[in-house]
């Protein structure tokens, strides 16, 4: 998820070598790339996250019972 093009100047004092790992894991071209596709996968993360939770309450409240046949759980 994109939130917004609009760009702004930020100063931020970070770890150069954390960046560049991120950025060989990521294949960015540059640390602005790099930042944004981390923070787009932390979002991208999150809201996964969220339609889980969701889809877990919707089963709850379901009533739905998951019968353990092997006696595991």
């Amino acid at each position: 998820m994109k939130a917004s093009t609009k760009r702004a100047n930020k100063h931020y004092r970070l770890t150069a070598a954390k960046i560049k790992y991120a950025q060989r894991i990521l294949r960015a071209k540059t640390e602005t790339e790099t930042l944004e596709r981390a923070l787009d996968n932390v979002i991208d993360e999150h809201e996964k996250n969220q339609k889980i939770l969701e889809a877990l309450e919707r089963f709850e409240r379901s009533g739905a019972v998951i019968e353990d046949v092997f006696g595991k759980l």
